[in-house]
């Protein structure tokens, strides 16, 4: 059974990266900054190259041909972002980018276009690049989790991919952790939906611990949203601040029940989500490529984000 205190306490160098692309990286920021306060720990973010529309107005992640600006290529299907990491052709500064500005220091960048075993692959390179000695998957609200039929699920393709990415990683034998940041924060499943997920994990015996929001790590977490658009990694601030109640986020289009739960952030055995809650992620783990992946959630009933992108391209 992992445990996360003890594998957070000793690692040196971990990776957090933020599995569900746009803002996600701050997220993973939130978590990182207590390791290097806490711990001593210097610890590298990243996320994946899959901005959200209206921030990129071109359907899916981008592939490294397609990016800018990069600090250094590692491996087909990562790199090293730096503050003028950008889309080529329309100018667009990922997420990342805007994080390495904020704080002075490299992240990383992850494809997920040519599925789970490239994308092992892509975070295996970014690890033996930065002599990383753990990697922390983390996801903002929980839908990486999701069965499939909540009524709220709207984005679980590219979190599905690098989850099925990181448990292959894991049988690799390379330490990786889950983690779910602020439950139910992006408005998908609903926070009773994430407790029951959650559940599922631990009767598995895959829950690895839990940490709250520092006061240290909000500072940093509120400079972060001014710099980077995302709605769901801000709920968790709005959270430790002691605001409860319900907000709108997506234009008014998702509800988010804020309460300081919305602090926590659960860590679990990825490896064991994948026999448990995650089905989805577990349904296109030999997905070859993310279409692939798509086409594997279209049998099963569900939508995706790459299929909204597509749809409000034609509109």
């Amino acid at each position: 059974m992992l445990d996360a205190d003890a594998l957070l306490a000793s690692a040196r160098r971990p990776l957090v990266v933020g599995i569900g692309g746009g803002g996600d990286v701050v997220g993973a920021l939130a978590l990182a900054e207590p390791l290097r306060r806490v711990h001593g720990a210097g610890p590298v973010v990243g996320g994946t190259t899959w901005e959200r529309m209206p921030i990129d107005a071109q359907p899916g992640p981008r592939r490294l041909g397609e990016i800018a600006g990069a600090v250094e290529p590692v491996g087909p299907a990562a790199l090293l972002a730096g503050a003028d990491t950008r889309v080529r052709e329309s100018g667009v500064r990922f997420a990342e980018a805007r994080v390495a500005e904020l704080i002075g220091e490299e992240t990383v960048l992850v494809d997920p276009s040519d599925g789970p075993h490239a994308v092992a692959d892509a975070l295996a390179a970014a690890i033996a690049r930065l002599d990383a000695d753990l990697l922390v998957l983390l996801d903002v609200g929980g839908d990486a989790l999701a069965h499939g039929d909540e009524a709220g699920l709207a984005s679980p393709l590219c979190d599905a991919v690098i989850l099925a990415g990181g448990a292959q990683l894991a049988a690799r034998g390379m330490p990786v952790l889950g983690a779910v940041f602020g439950p139910a924060c992006d408005g998908e499943l609903e926070f009773d939906e994430v407790l029951a997920r959650v559940a599922e994990i631990a009767a598995g015996g895959g829950i690895a611990g839990a940490r709250w929001l520092t006061g240290p790590a909000a500072a940093l977490l509120e400079r972060a949203v001014e710099l980077v658009p995302t709605e769901a990694s801000a709920q968790p601030l709005r959270a430790f601040r002691g605001q409860v109640g319900t907000t709108t986020i997506r234009g008014g289009r998702r509800e988010v029940e804020i309460s300081p739960l919305g602090a926590l952030t659960v860590f679990f055995d990825v490896s064991v989500a994948l026999d448990t809650a995650a089905r989805l992620a577990r349904a296109v783990r030999s997905a070859r490529s993310l279409e692939e992946a798509n086409d594997v959630l279209h049998r099963l009933g569900v939508r995706t984000e790459l299929d909204s992108e597509r749809a409000a391209l034609e509109v």
